[in-house]
């Protein structure tokens, strides 16, 4: 089976976004630290770009949580497979994600980081499907695009682990 890739967002409206919510983020925490946890794989990507448009000071930590193993559509079974390396206690934190689907991942993260006792906790994402939503209470601060249910790739998401280094939002059309 081979895979045909068209473009949804491109690169320059994805760039010009991401410069606005890091305008937004920065205003918003003008004179604290943001301490943002980068979900790898896919978020890595949109991390990076974000947090080069802050202004304010900005750490950075990374957790790996999984739900879709190789296929396009999330198990529903959520597993850490990496933990923070730092303490979240007392900081102003940002979960930035690559893309919310049916929210499982995150309503499961956000109650494990709860607990770890932040003095904030918000959460970021480049994409959002709101339409694939089971989880109701994932509520998102920052949003870049929502996004019809397509199975997306590119800026950090795959297929399969291809194309997460495309500079653009692709949709993946199964062919064959």
């Amino acid at each position: 089976m081979s895979e045909k890739i068209s473009v949804l967002i491109d690169e320059a409206t994805i760039d010009a976004k991401i410069r606005q919510i890091g305008e937004e983020i920065s205003r918003e925490y003008a004179g604290k630290e943001v301490h943002m946890i980068g979900v790898l794989k896919g978020g890595v990507y949109f991390m990076c770009s974000l947090s080069q448009c802050i202004t304010v000071p900005v750490s950075l930590d990374f957790m790996s949580v999984s739900s879709y193993g190789d296929d396009t559509k999330s198990s529903g079974v959520v597993k850490i497979v990496k933990d923070l390396d730092q303490s979240l206690e007392g900081k102003d934190v940002i979960i930035v994600e690559d893309i919310i689907d049916s929210g499982r991942t995150l309503s499961y993260l956000i109650q494990i980081l709860k607990k770890r006792n932040p003095a904030s906790l918000r959460l970021c994402t480049l994409l959002d499907k709101p339409d694939r939503r089971v989880v109701p209470d994932v509520n998102v601060d920052y949003c870049c695009f929502q996004i019809p249910d397509e199975f997306v790739v590119g800026y950090g998401l795959d297929y399969q682990q291809k194309y997460r280094n495309l500079p653009y939002i692709g949709v993946v059309e199964l062919e064959g």
